[in-house]
């Protein structure tokens, strides 16, 4: 692995140093739908079509509207 500092001298310390962790993760949040699965229901529902098909089949059991 190199350890050595990459950081090219056009880009000043200041500038890097300036960025804030975190700004637009709020804003990412919100434009996206996307869900955690624990790891044990992982190995149920592996992909997203497992468990879309899952949701979609729950829904209708449930008679519960789609829209």
């Amino acid at each position: 692995m190199n350890n050595e500092d990459t950081l090219r001298p056009e880009y000043p310390a200041d500038l890097i140093q300036s960025g804030q962790r975190g700004k637009y993760a709020e804003r990412y949040r919100a434009g996206t739908n996307i869900v955690l699965i624990a790891p044990d229901l992982h190995k149920l529902f592996p992909d997203s079509e497992a468990v879309n098909r899952a949701l979609r089949q729950y829904a209708e059991e449930h008679h519960l509207a789609l829209t």
